[in-house]
């Protein structure tokens, strides 16, 4: 079973729509593009569960409902409940290295300094997973909002349509790494 987390803060109204919500606003694209379970909060991963079904394929969505920076302790124990090999697991999380409108499906790599992926590779024990890279940087080289701040700062509408966009672009590539088909 391929297991795609979304990276975010708790599912609360000031976090929703913040720039660290990318990965979680990934998983809100997939969950709305194929008919799916509704999110389920499971206390004993700390996180929102729904899965999909994309032409046969079911696909668990997760969203950990730790903070960011104790990410890794969700994963850790979705993954082995469910026994998702890693190479069936896919981390989707903001960027501030890409502008906005770009992302990046890697394996074994992230932006250094992100605090849910380090706290993931911590309690994994290894990078080599696939990491899908949303950008999130809209400054323009002019970095006067610290980085801590900025990414919760809320998406405008435009910046929202733009990463609407990025999700359909990158939904296509990471489910074709499944060897999954789509729409």
């Amino acid at each position: 079973m391929q297991l795609i987390i979304g990276l975010g803060n708790p599912d609360e109204p000031q976090y929703a729509l913040s720039r660290h919500n990318a990965g979680a606003l990934f998983l809100d694209y997939l969950q709305a593009q194929f008919s799916s379970s509704s999110w389920q909060h499971r206390s004993k991963f700390s996180a929102l569960i729904s899965k999909i079904d994309v032409h046969g394929h079911t696909i668990l969505l997760a969203k950990p409902q730790t903070f960011m920076n104790l990410s890794g302790q969700s994963v850790r124990a979705i993954v082995d409940y469910y026994h998702v090999p890693l190479e069936e697991l896919l981390i989707a999380f903001d960027d501030l290295d890409l502008n906005l409108g770009e992302y990046k499906l890697q394996s074994g790599t992230g932006p250094h300094g992100h605090h849910g992926l380090e706290s993931i590779y911590q309690h994994l024990g290894t990078k080599q997973f696939s990491h899908l890279r949303l950008g999130i940087d809209t400054r323009a080289g002019e970095r006067v909002i610290p980085s801590a701040d900025y990414v919760l700062q809320q998406f405008s509408q435009s910046e929202l349509a733009s990463l609407q966009a990025v999700f359909g672009m990158a939904a296509a590539k990471s489910l074709a790494l499944k060897n999954v088909p789509t729409p």
